[in-house]
């Protein structure tokens, strides 16, 4: 039960990440297209890939075995870097 709980869960958080990159990119370009703002999102659209990178590998390993494996340090930093960074950007983007 445990695993599949998880696996909403990370399939939760990269919807929230998949909204805020779409709201950042929206606000980038509100108003007119300017280079800054194509990088901005163009960045928080490479977060997001980044983001769904991980967590697609960390749903697979909870799908596959009934007894998954602890998720691994440098998966976990990723996420967090990634998830941080977009929201960062994204914020930027919408003040």
């Amino acid at each position: 039960m445990q695993p599949e709980r998880t696996r909403l869960a990370w399939r939760r958080t990269t919807l929230s990440a998949a909204v805020a990159a779409v709201l950042a990119v929206k606000a980038a370009l509100h108003g007119g297209a300017s280079a800054p703002g194509i990088v901005a999102g163009a960045l928080c659209c490479g977060l997001w890939l980044g983001l769904l990178r991980v967590a697609h590998r960390r749903i697979r390993a909870l799908a596959t075995t009934p007894r998954p494996p602890a998720l691994a340090a440098r998966q976990a930093t990723a996420a967090v870097v990634y998830a941080v960074a977009l929201a960062v950007c994204a914020t930027v983007l919408v003040i």
